[in-house]
């Protein structure tokens, strides 16, 4: 099984996809938001996921911001929307703080600013399974 990532924005959606062994992500594709249902209904349908798990913005101070909010309200609503249609998966949040300014190559072309987005889901997701994974070494010991 594998984990999917997701760097929602207020237009553009980056996503990450591991591995099958949940060790390694790569960048997967940058969609618009409003097509992020379809999308997600095809990708979560066709591919073997476990875990999505979404970048939530938490201010540099660890509070949460109005954006940290619409972010929790708009994963709740995609969750829903594909339990819906059958889909049950496990959804997460993380902190995603500078994946952004870490994704960015300062590219001038829209083409590379798009996948930026997606570069952003990758520096998410390889957090989340960094600590997966040392948690589970925890756990084993």
């Amino acid at each position: 099984m594998k984990v999917v990532a997701l760097d929602l924005g207020d237009r553009w959606v980056g996503v990450a996809i591991s591995d099958a062994l949940k060790m390694t992500c790569r960048p997967y594709d940058t969609v618009e938001l409003h097509e992020l249902e379809k999308f997600l209904k095809d990708f979560l349908k066709r591919e073997p996921i476990e875990v999505v798990v979404v970048g939530l913005p938490i201010t540099l101070k660890g509070t949460e911001s109005d954006q940290t909010r619409k972010i929790k309200k708009q994963a709740d609503y995609f969750k829903s929307k594909m339990e819906s249609f059958g889909i049950s998966i496990k959804w997460v949040f993380w902190d995603e703080r500078l994946s952004s300014k870490m994704a960015s190559s300062g590219a001038r072309t829209p083409e590379a600013k798009r996948r930026e987005h997606a570069v952003a889901a990758s520096y998410i997701l390889q957090g989340y399974l960094d600590y997966s994974a040392n948690e589970c070494d925890t756990v084993g010991r």
